[in-house]
């Protein structure tokens, strides 16, 4: 069943399993509030259970251009269309937040994002290999992020 996440009024609906579900449900807020203010664009979240191709596409794009497997369970994910940009998300149980930035007509314009939720530490899958930028947000606290350009077609 899709959600569509309210920034107004930050709900943990669909994240509650999570150690950090409060700062996890300010994040994927902070992303509804930029694709709205941006795109007008609803951000609309469906259950992992529910949303395999997505996992499967994000997990390829990780496995093939890092060698990244997370062992953390996924909760929750998205996936859309805004201008020529496809975009896919999965929030994670442990906080991660993993968004794959696609442009259909522009491949130096494809990136791999990786956010951590407040009181969260680095997955040991990311350790030592990314450098993280804090983010000050209203609705997530501190958020640490990190990219790297994707080089393949997907």
């Amino acid at each position: 069943m899709s959600y569509i996440v309210d920034f107004k009024n930050v709900s943990a609906v669909g994240l509650e399993s999570s150690p950090v579900a409060e700062a996890l449900a300010g994040l994927r807020a902070n992303e509804a509030r930029y694709f709205m203010n941006k795109y007008e664009h609803a951000f609309t979240v469906v259950p992992a259970s529910e949303s395999q191709e997505t996992l499967d596409y994000v997990k390829r794009i990780l496995e093939n251009e890092r060698g990244i497997e997370f062992v953390a369970k996924p909760l929750e994910t998205s996936r859309f269309q805004v201008g020529n940009i496809k975009m896919a998300y999965v929030f994670y149980e442990d906080g991660l937040a993993v968004n794959v930035m696609y442009t259909v007509d522009d491949a130096k314009k494809r990136a791999v994002g990786l956010k951590l939720s407040e009181g969260m530490g680095v997955p040991r899958e990311l350790e030592g290999k990314f450098k993280f930028a804090r983010q000050k947000s209203k609705l997530a606290g501190t958020i640490r992020g990190s990219f790297f350009v994707i080089k393949g077609e997907y």
